[in-house]
């Protein structure tokens, strides 16, 4: 028995290999490096979804289905009650998600991968007394969150930061929200049930939930000078530092490097304070040190949460939402794997080793 079923291979994909040992992540046979320089989120869609339905796509009829898909979906929006309205972004999301008919084919997976890019910026509008925006089905996903999000066109450097985003963490291995997409699926329950499940494990601190507190970290610290001393006291007191770590990755994880260069340009044409992004690398390098300091025998480098918590908040949304926009850009990958499962693999049963108490003897 493996706890966490760690090392317990669950299935053979074709869709994404995670190497923790080399850092190394390669989707579809391209690695994260070539795919976050040359694609978007719509690229990255149809790389994933390839053979995986009858229908003949390429990136370009995608952004014109999920456009179209956009705007009628945004009749949902309307469900959207006090009551959900009072739940986190991430459970008002996936509460309009389960409005979605539990359908298997690509129509059904355009609706998926659109449905949280419409939903996620209208419960944030809403929950701050603000009117939804209506997608504008001409323009590309990423560039329409950001404009549903903020109410303007969002610049070149915005929608490329989201893009590079969207893209990074589209799909990563047999994750636990993957994992969960797949069971589901394997019961032929229908892909916005997988969607649902995965979704739901996401939102856990454990996996998806985590970005946020990375902020919490900088403002903590404040300034610069004082990331050791700050640093020093939480490890002091068995405080875990927030985007340090990975169950999988025993080197740095090459997700953070793509998503420091997708800030670049953002910070250093003034649409962001350029004091948080210098902040930020003086406590990576504090960070660093100290865990090799006091930590020597466990491999902790910084981790895709770091630099997504830096470029969510400089592109707009807010701390509490950042699971959301993970989902939005994880959302083809459930799907990808989902199909993948319904079409070559097994209902997945595994067995358990019953350690409770026995019957007593007649």
């Amino acid at each position: 028995m493996k706890s966490g079923l760690e090392d317990v291979i669950a299935a053979e994909t074709k869709l994404s290999d995670v190497d923790g040992a080399a850092g190394r992540l390669i989707i579809r046979g391209v690695s994260l490096d070539d795919l976050v320089a040359t694609s978007r989120f719509e690229d990255v869609a149809a790389l994933l979804l390839d053979g995986l339905f009858d229908e003949h796509f390429d990136a370009a009829s995608i952004r014109t289905q999920l456009g179209a898909a956009r705007v009628a979906l945004f009749a949902h929006v309307d469900a959207a009650d006090a009551v959900l309205l009072a739940l986190p972004p991430v459970d008002a999301v996936r509460a309009l998600l389960a409005r979605i008919e539990d359908g298997e084919d690509f129509a059904s997976a355009i609706s998926l991968m659109a449905a949280p890019a419409v939903f996620l910026p209208a419960v944030l509008r809403l929950q701050k007394g603000d009117a939804p925006i209506k997608p504008d089905a001409s323009l590309s996903q990423s560039a329409d969150i950001l404009r549903m999000l903020a109410g303007r066109v969002p610049t070149a450097e915005q929608t490329a930061g989201l893009d590079a985003y969207l893209v990074t963490i589209s799909d990563h291995g047999l994750n636990a929200s993957t994992f969960a997409s797949r069971v589901i699926a394997s019961t032929h329950a229908g892909l916005t049930s997988s969607v649902l499940a995965a979704i739901s494990a996401l939102k856990g601190p454990l996996h998806g939930g985590a970005p946020g507190p990375v902020l919490d970290m900088l403002d903590g610290v404040g300034k610069p000078e004082n990331a050791r001393a700050w640093l020093s006291h939480a490890l002091d007191h068995g405080e875990r530092l927030m985007g340090f770590g990975h169950r999988i990755y025993r080197v740095r994880d090459p997700r953070a490097d793509a998503l420091k260069t997708a800030l670049k340009p953002i910070f250093e044409s003034g649409q962001a304070d350029a004091g948080r992004i210098a902040l930020a690398e003086a406590i990576e390098a504090a960070a660093l040190t100290l865990l090799k300091e006091r930590k020597p025998d466990r491999p902790l480098d910084v981790n895709v949460e770091y630099y997504t918590a830096l470029l969510l908040d400089a592109l707009g949304f807010p701390r509490n939402a950042f699971t959301g926009v993970f989902a939005i850009g994880r959302t083809v990958g459930w799907i990808a794997h989902a199909r993948e499962q319904t079409l070559d693999g097994r209902l997945i049963r595994p067995q358990s080793r019953y350690v409770g108490p026995l019957p007593k003897a007649a």
